[in-house]
C-alpha cells in the first residue's frame, strides 16, 4: 500500500472525554488519505485505551520526558504523511472538510505551516472565547515577518522543511510560534485559513488557566517575541477586553443564542478568567529563570492533582484538588472507580474516632478504604499487575520487616497505616497511590460497583474464620447468630449460610432484615432467643446488645466481637469464667483474606447494597443517608 499523505499527530494526557469525538471526526472527513498518530505522555485515564482501539498509532512517552516540541516530534517521526497535522485531543472539527482545507495550502512550495480557525464551544470560558473570535477571524490571512504567529492546536507543516528544523523541544509553550518564526525569516509564508475550522473546548480550573498563561509567557520571552517591557501593558490589555467582553455580552447580535448565562455570572467568570490570565502573563515575562530549572520545568508542564474529599478537623470536610504522590519502584497509581461509605469515614469526619482522640492518627486525611479502581501505573518494582487491571486494596498496611510482621501479627506493626485511616490517604478521590504489594488484581470482567465490597468482606473472613478455628469439628454443621443486619452483619450472614451453617440474624431495623427474605436465613427483631445459639457474631459495637449476648448465649458459646466502637461499661467476667464461653475479637483483615472475598464474592448476592449510589459531590449527603440507616450500603461514583 501507498504511504498515506497527511500523518495527523495528536498529543494527549488525560483526554479520554475529547479524544473518541475527535477520532471519529477525522474518520468522517472527506479528505481521507490521512493516518492519526496519538502521542501520550503519562495519562491516567483511559485514554490510551481508546488510543489503542481507535487511531492508527499510539505513540506512549514518558512523562518526565515530556515537552510539547518532543511529544511532537516523537510523534511526527513515526508518521509517513509528507504533511503533517498537528491537533489538539480537546477540539472538535466543524466539518468534514476541515482537514482538506488544512492542507492545500501547503501544495504551494513558499508555505511552510498553515493554521486554522478555532471557535470556543458551550463549555469554554466566556472571555476565552472571545479572544478566539479576535485571534481567529474570518479572513484568510498569509503572515510575513514581523507578525510571528501560529497555533499547533490546529496546523498543519511540511515535513522536509521539519526535517531541516524540528520543532524546539527546551521550550514551555509556544513551539509553533518559534518554528513558524524561524521559516519565515527564510522567506517563507505561514497561512491562516479560516476555512478550517474546529471547536476547541478547555476545561481547565483557575490554577491551569494561569499557569498555562505562565508557561507560554517564558516561552515568549524565550524566543524573543516579547520583553519583560510587555509585562507593564498586560494588565492594561487584559481590562480593555474584560470591557469587551462584556459589551459582546450586551450586545451579542447574531450570537445571542450562544451566551444563556446571567450578566452577573458572566462578570465574574470574566474578571477571574482575566485576572488569572494577567497574573500568568506578567509573572512569566518577569521570571527568566525557570526555563534553566528542570524540576520547575516539569511541574509547570504537568499538573497533577485530582479532586478528593479531604477532611481538616471534625465536622471540616470538603472537595479540594490535591497533588498526586510520585509512583515510587514499589508504588502503584489507581483511578479510583466506585467508594463504599463506611461508618469509619463518618467516626473521622465528627471526630469519635478512637485513633484521632488519642493522637494515633492525625488530620488532615482524604478518607475511604472500600474502594476499587483501574491501575494506571506501576513502579518499577511492581511484578504482579500490568496497567488497565481492576483492582482492590488492602486497608491495613504495615511495614513487612519489624519482628511483628515476620510473625504475620500485623495489627501489631507500630509503623502500619491504615488507608484512608492513619497516615495514608484513601478513596474520596480520583486517584490513589499506595504500595504494590497491598494491590490484588480483579478477574478481568469483575464488576467494579461489586468489586468495593471486597474489603468489608475480607473483614467479615477473617473474623469468621477466627471464630471457626474455635469450633472442634469444623465440618459440623452450626446454628449461629448474627446479631446487626448492616452491611458487616449482612456480609458476615451470607458468608455463614453460603458454608452451609444455619443462620438467625438479629436486628431492631426490620428494613435491613427484608433484605433476608427468601435466602433461607432466619431473622428476628429480638435478642430473646439468644440461648439457643453456641456460636454468635456481635456487629453492631453497641454495649446493650453485647450485655445480651455475655448474659444470655448458653454454657460453652463462642463469640466473635466485629462491632465498634463499644462504650465503656462495667461488667463481671463470672459469666464468662463459670460458664467456658470464649470470646474472640477480630479487626481489619489481611491478604489471604482478600483473596477469598475475591473468590467468594461472585457467589454472594450484593444487589441490596447497590440501592444507593451517588457521585462523589454529594458525599456528606451520602455520610447522612449512611447514618440514618435506610440503606444498607451507600456507594459513591468516582470516575
Amino acid at each position: 500500500m501507498n504511504p498515506p499523505e497527511t500523518s495527523v499527530v495528536i498529543r494527549t494526557f488525560n483526554e479520554e472525554k475529547f479524544l473518541p469525538g475527535l477520532l471519529a471526526a477525522i474518520k468522517q472527513q472527506a479528505y481521507r488519505d490521512h493516518e492519526t498518530i496519538v502521542v501520550d505522555s503519562g495519562s491516567m485515564d483511559r485514554t490510551r485505551e481508546i488510543a489503542v482501539q481507535k487511531a492508527d498509532k499510539l505513540l506512549a512517552i514518558e512523562s518526565r520526558d515530556f515537552t510539547f516540541g518532543h511529544s511532537l516530534n516523537a510523534g511526527i517521526q513515526q508518521g509517513f504523511g509528507k504533511y503533517i497535522v498537528i491537533v489538539s485531543a480537546h477540539t472538535l472539527p466543524f466539518n468534514e472538510y476541515w482537514l482538506e482545507n488544512l492542507i492545500k495550502p501547503l501544495h504551494d512550495d513558499t508555505t511552510a505551516m498553515v493554521y486554522g480557525r478555532q471557535l470556543g464551544g458551550r463549555s469554554s470560558n466566556f472571555s476565552e472565547a472571545q479572544d478566539m473570535r479576535r485571534t481567529f477571524g474570518k479572513q484568510r490571512r498569509v503572515l510575513r515577518p514581523p507578525r510571528f504567529f501560529a497555533n499547533n492546536a490546529n496546523s498543519a507543516v511540511r515535513k522536509d522543511l521539519w526535517r531541516q528544523h524540528p520543532f524546539d523541544e527546551g521550550l514551555l509553550g509556544l513551539e509553533d510560534i518559534e518554528w513558524a518564526k524561524y521559516w519565515m525569516k527564510r522567506h517563507y509564508q505561514v497561512v491562516y485559513e479560516p476555512q478550517a475550522a474546529l471547536y476547541h473546548i478547555h476545561t481547565e480550573n483557575w490554577r491551569q488557566i494561569r499557569r498555562r498563561y505562565y508557561r507560554e509567557a517564558v516561552a515568549a520571552r524565550w524566543i524573543g517575541i516579547q520583553t519583560t517591557r510587555h509585562a507593564a501593558a498586560c494588565s492594561f490589555l487584559e481590562a480593555t477586553r474584560l470591557i469587551l467582553d462584556w459589551g459582546r455580552f450586551l450586545y451579542p447580535g447574531e450570537n445571542r443564542a450562544t451566551t444563556p448565562m446571567r450578566f452577573r455570572d458572566m462578570a465574574r467568570e470574566t474578571i477571574r478568567f482575566r485576572a488569572n490570565k494577567s497574573i500568568g502573563t506578567i509573572k512569566g515575562l518577569l521570571d527568566g529563570g525557570v526555563m534553566e530549572n528542570p524540576n520547575l520545568k516539569k511541574k509547570i508542564l504537568f499538573d497533577r492533582t485530582c479532586k478528593a474529599v479531604v477532611i481538616k478537623g471534625a465536622h471540616q470536610a470538603a472537595i479540594e484538588e490535591i497533588e498526586i504522590p510520585e509512583v515510587k519502584p514499589g508504588d502503584t497509581l489507581i483511578r479510583v472507580a466506585y467508594e463504599a461509605v463506611c461508618a469509619t469515614d463518618i467516626e473521622i469526619y465528627e471526630g469519635t474516632l478512637g485513633y484521632y482522640q488519642n493522637g494515633i492518627a492525625k488530620y488532615p486525611i482524604v478518607p475511604g478504604h472500600e474502594f476499587s479502581g483501574r491501575v494506571v501505573s506501576v513502579g518499577s518494582n511492581v511484578n504482579h499487575l500490568d496497567v488497565g487491571d481492576l483492582v482492590v486494596v488492602e486497608c491495613i498496611q504495615s511495614c513487612g520487616s519489624c519482628e511483628a510482621c515476620q510473625r504475620e501479627n500485623w495489627i501489631a506493626c507500630r509503623q502500619r497505616t491504615e488507608l484512608g485511616v492513619i497516615g495514608r490517604n484513601g478513596g474520596y478521590a480520583e486517584y490513589v497511590v499506595v504500595p504494590g504489594r497491598y494491590v490484588h488484581r480483579l478477574p478481568p470482567d469483575f464488576d467494579l460497583m461489586k468489586a468495593c465490597l471486597c474489603e468489608p468482606l475480607a473483614v467479615a473472613l477473617k473474623g469468621l474464620k477466627r471464630l471457626r478455628r474455635t469450633w472442634r469439628d469444623r465440618k459440623m454443621q452450626r446454628q449461629v447468630a448474627v446479631v446487626g443486619a448492616g452491611s458487616l452483619g449482612h456480609l458476615c450472614a451470607r458468608v455463614l449460610d453460603l458454608w452451609g451453617h444455619r443462620v438467625t440474624v438479629f436486628d431492631q431495623n426490620r428494613k435491613r432484615l427484608r433484605y433476608f427474605n427468601g435466602c433461607g436465613i432466619a431473622v428476628s427483631d429480638n435478642l430473646s432467643g439468644l440461648g439457643d445459639f453456641e456460636s454468635l457474631v456481635e456487629v453492631t459495637g453497641n454495649p446493650d446488645a453485647l450485655d445480651g449476648i455475655l448474659h444470655q448465649s448458653p454454657a460453652g458459646a463462642r463469640i466473635l466481637l466485629l462491632g465498634l466502637p463499644y462504650a465503656h461499661q462495667q461488667y463481671t467476667f463470672e459469666n464468662i469464667v463459670a460458664y467456658d464461653k470464649m470470646l474472640v475479637g477480630s479487626v481489619g483483615s489481611a491478604a489471604k483474606h482478600f483473596d477469598l472475598a475475591i473468590e467468594l464474592l461472585p457467589q454472594i448476592k450484593t444487589d441490596v447494597f447497590m440501592e444507593k449510589v451517588l457521585p462523589l459531590s454529594r458525599f456528606k449527603e451520602a455520610w447522612e443517608i449512611a447514618s440514618s440507616g435506610k440503606h444498607l450500603k451507600i456507594i459513591l461514583k468516582i470516575n
